[in-house]
């Protein structure tokens, strides 16, 4: 990211491209956005996107392309079989993560299918630095468990330290120790750790996980759906790699690894997934499944087109002015809501602004989704869709009960090249404003409840009356403003 020094201005970042196509927002009216909302069961998922005004909900596919991956989507080699794109494709893997085999699939969470089904048996543990929904979700889908093993440090949400994405290696190695070689699948690292506030691991810590692994012959595997960002803040924090340029601290990150899996939807502001690797035995293993799951070896799903956009964001994943836009607005956002007494994540990670629902809402019990009611409340006094992420994105016990997350986040995603500094400006306005408004925030609660990641299909009913005493007040500050 190239440094830009001010005048007399507070430093603030800058777009790195000029906006040459635009879409239409609509910011419709506080009756609307209230039912709208209640119309979606109070889940932001399930709202329509003509009721959004800015949709915060997620980077996964909402990156912008750039006019380099639309450009070559035009000369698609459209064929079942063999395709030309595809082996675009491939020598974009094996030039940008250095990986030999290939094999595409249609999103990351079918990445994810495809390897536990291949390599995990029931029983077996696989631990990792955080779990990520959906990853969960496949790995005890086949009767797998994970072992989340964290400093201690990495769940205390304000503070300094640059890499929580860290595994502790004294963790791991009791982790193995405690269940046996034998009944460790993989280890598995994601890049940066979504659930806890996208925050990065270390390169340094990579390689002492690498060396445990290595000492007991388990395989690693990485998920690196936000590996650009990751080492975009390697680059910019970790000393060893300030002086690399992101392919060679890329290269470093992947090399490590066994595995490496992918969304496309996140790493190369396109879509489609894929797993990679330089062993021709795991190759193999999992060659099957991919015509059984996803379609054949030459495009897994994908559309052609997204194939050739794919080959392009995997190679502008080495720019890091197209790559440190998004951390270094998300850090724009953040420091600038901490300055004013809002509880955010910190440091500031990827993927999103992440705002601490248990401090900010500290009046909701857990088993009344915060995260959840200040999404909700945030969509109501802004128009601004967010994503809860704790105990809604969490799963039940066999029993019914409830397992609380360790972590109760709203985040506001910022996708590559997508949002302006006004309209960031805007929601850090209209989060200020329901900050100093939070008591009148309440809880929720499940009406209709999926057996499988609730969180997007579930449906849900305030506690009480709050959605329309908030309103009331926004309309009483703002009188008929938007």
């Amino acid at each position: 990211m190239n440094s830009i020094k001010f005048y007399h201005a507070k430093p603030f970042p800058i777009e790195f491209h000029k906006v040459r196509i635009v879409q239409k927002l609509h910011l419709v009216p506080l009756e609307r956005r209230l039912a709208a909302i209640r119309e979606a069961g109070f889940n932001t998922f399930k709202l329509s996107t003509r009721d959004v005004f800015l949709d915060m909900l997620t980077d996964s596919g909402t990156n912008a392309m750039s006019d380099k991956q639309l450009s070559a989507m035009m000369q698609a080699d459209d064929a079942y079989a063999g395709s030309q794109s595809f082996e675009k494709l491939l020598q974009a893997v094996q030039d940008v993560l250095g990986k030999t085999f290939f094999l595409p699939t249609h999103q990351g969470r079918a990445a994810e299918n495809v390897l536990s089904r291949t390599f995990i048996k029931p029983g077996q543990i696989v631990p990792m630095n955080y779990h990520f929904t959906t990853a969960l979700a496949h790995i005890t889908e086949v009767g797998g468990k994970v072992e989340e093993l964290l400093y201690d440090h990495a769940l205390n949400l304000q503070s300094n330290h640059p890499f929580k994405g860290n595994i502790d290696p004294e963790k791991l190695e009791s982790c193995i120790q405690r269940n046996g070689v034998e009944n460790i699948a993989f280890i598995r690292m994601e890049a940066s750790t979504n659930l806890i506030g996208g925050q990065p691991f270390s390169l340094q810590n990579f390689k002492e996980v690498r060396k445990i692994a290595d000492k007991h012959g388990i395989m690693v595997v990485l998920d690196a759906s936000l590996v650009g960002e990751n080492a975009f803040l390697i680059q910019q924090r970790e000393d060893a790699w300030k002086n690399k340029s992101l392919g060679e601290i890329l290269k470093a990150i992947t090399s490590l690894a066994d595995i490496v899996y992918f969304s496309a939807r996140k790493l190369s502001s396109s879509r489609g997934g894929g797993i990679c690797t330089n062993s021709k035995e795991l190759y193999l293993k999992m060659e099957a499944l991919i015509p059984l799951f996803e379609g054949f070896l030459t495009y897994g799903g994908i559309s052609i087109r997204e194939i050739e956009a794919m080959a392009v964001g995997l190679y502008e994943t080495l720019d890091s002015d197209a790559i440190g836009q998004s951390p270094e607005f998300i850090k724009f956002m953040v420091n600038g809501c901490s300055a004013k007494g809002i509880p955010m994540v910190t440091p500031a990670g990827v993927l999103g602004a992440h705002i601490d629902a248990m401090q900010f809402c500290d009046h909701i019990p857990q088993l009344q989704y915060p995260a959840g009611a200040l999404a909700t409340a945030f969509f109501i006094c802004s128009g601004v869709r967010g994503m809860e992420r704790g105990t809604m994105s969490s799963v039940r016990e066999e029993s019914g009960k409830e397992i609380l997350a360790d972590a109760e986040l709203l985040r506001l995603a910022l996708p590559r090249r997508v949002f302006t500094l006004s309209q960031i400006q805007y929601a850090m306005d209209r989060l200020e404003w329901l900050f100093d408004n939070r008591k009148l925030i309440g809880g929720l609660h499940f009406t209709y409840e999926p057996p499988v990641l609730r969180f997007f299909m579930g449906s849900l009913e305030p506690v009480s009356d709050w959605p329309e005493k908030l309103a009331n007040k926004f309309r009483n500050d703002f009188g008929n403003s938007l």
